[in-house]
């Protein structure tokens, strides 16, 4: 036996019972009875902080990785503006114009292969991850 409940809405939640239940192909009672099922059940919150903390985890290693790729980037501009400071040699104000073009023009050419490299997708730490995964004799370092 079922017993009968009334019950008022706000439109816009009652609105967005009958699109639902219309949606699934089910009675809008069918919708309010299982929802209250579902959130008077003792077990209801251990499902959603499951599902909440596998959430979390997913988010949690996506963002290491994030950190990671961060971090090989920061320590790869930093050595090579070392490398780069340590061979070029300065250049004065007065210096000799084709000197200050060359370097506008090796500039350039920076910043188009960047755009290639970017543009295909290309990650130096996918680079540097396969480098440290293989040893110099070709061989995986995880064997």
């Amino acid at each position: 036996m079922r017993t009968k409940h009334t019950f008022r809405l706000p439109p816009a939640l009652a609105g967005q019972l009958a699109e639902y239940a219309l949606r699934k192909g089910v009675s809008q009672a069918f919708v309010v009875e299982t929802a209250l099922a579902s959130f008077l059940s003792p077990d209801g919150s251990e499902r959603m902080e499951a599902a909440l903390g596998r959430r979390l985890d997913r988010h949690l290693r996506q963002i290491e990785r994030v950190e990671r790729n961060l971090t090989i980037c920061i320590e790869a501009v930093a050595l090579f503006v070392r490398f780069w400071l340590t061979a070029t040699p300065a250049t004065h104000e007065n210096a000799d114009p084709a000197i200050q073009a060359k370097g506008r023009q090796r500039y350039e050419a920076f910043v188009e292969a960047l755009g290639r490299r970017i543009a295909k997708g290309q990650s130096l730490a996918d680079e540097v991850t396969i480098d440290r995964d293989v040893g110099s004799d070709g061989r995986s370092t995880t064997d």
